[in-house]
C-alpha cells in the first residue's frame, strides 16, 4: 500500500508541477470550476432541454435518466464513499502543491467531479454513441484538471471514474430490465385485445 501511495504522489507531482505551462494555467482552473460558473450552468440546462425536446427517443431517455444518475452518483460519493477513506486533499497535506484554485474543505477520495462526469459520459454514450468521444474527452479533461490545479491525487480521479461508470452502468442495466418488462407487458396486453 505504501508503494502505491508513493506512486500516486509521484504522479501527482508530475501532473501538478511537471506539466505546468501558461496555457494549462489559464484553461484548467476555468474548466475545473465550470460547475460554479452561472453561464456554464445555463448552457448545460439549454443542452439538456435540446436533448429532451429534439433528441429523439434516445435523447429523451438519456436526458431523463441523466437526472437520477447525477443525483445518485453525487450523493453516494459525497455522503458515503468519501467518508469510508477520509483522505485529505493534496493541498491540505503536501507542502509543494501548485494550487491554482481554492483547496476546499472537502475530502479527496474519490473525486466527485470525476464520479459525476464519468457517470454522465457513460450514460450519454450508451444512448448517443456517435458523441462518445466528446463525452469522454470532456470527462477526462475535467478529471485531469482536478489534479493539475492541485486538489486531487491521480487515484482520486481514477477511482471516481470507475465509481461513476459503475453507477451509470447500474442505471443502464436497470433501465434495460424495466424496458424489457414493459415490452413483455405491452405484448401481453396487445394479445388480450386481439
Amino acid at each position: 500500500m505504501d508503494a502505491l501511495l508513493h506512486i500516486d504522489r509521484q504522479l501527482f507531482h508530475f501532473l501538478n508541477y511537471g506539466l505546468r505551462n501558461s496555457l494549462f494555467d489559464r484553461i484548467l482552473p476555468f474548466v475545473t470550476d465550470l460547475n460554479r460558473k452561472p453561464l456554464a450552468l445555463v448552457i448545460v440546462v439549454i443542452l439538456w432541454l435540446l436533448l429532451l425536446i429534439r433528441g429523439g427517443t434516445n435523447g429523451r431517455i438519456a436526458a431523463l435518466l441523466l437526472i437520477p444518475t447525477i443525483v445518485l452518483s453525487d450523493q453516494l460519493n459525497s455522503s458515503w464513499f468519501k467518508f469510508i477513506i477520509e483522505r485529505a486533499r493534496p493541498c491540505h497535506e503536501l507542502l509543494d502543491v501548485r494550487l491554482l484554485v481554492g483547496c476546499g474543505s472537502g475530502l479527496s477520495f474519490p473525486s466527485s467531479h470525476a464520479v459525476n462526469n464519468f457517470a454522465a459520459a457513460l450514460l450519454l454514450s450508451y444512448f448517443i454513441p456517435r458523441w462518445t468521444w466528446a463525452f469522454f474527452t470532456f470527462a477526462c479533461v475535467v478529471a485531469f484538471s482536478r489534479i493539475y490545479v492541485g486538489v486531487h491525487y491521480p487515484s482520486d480521479v481514477l477511482a471516481g471514474a470507475i465509481i461513476g461508470m459503475a453507477i451509470a452502468g447500474g442505471i443502464i442495466a436497470l433501465f434495460g430490465i424495466v424496458e424489457s418488462w414493459w415490452t413483455r407487458r405491452s405484448a401481453v396486453i396487445d394479445r388480450k385485445h386481439l
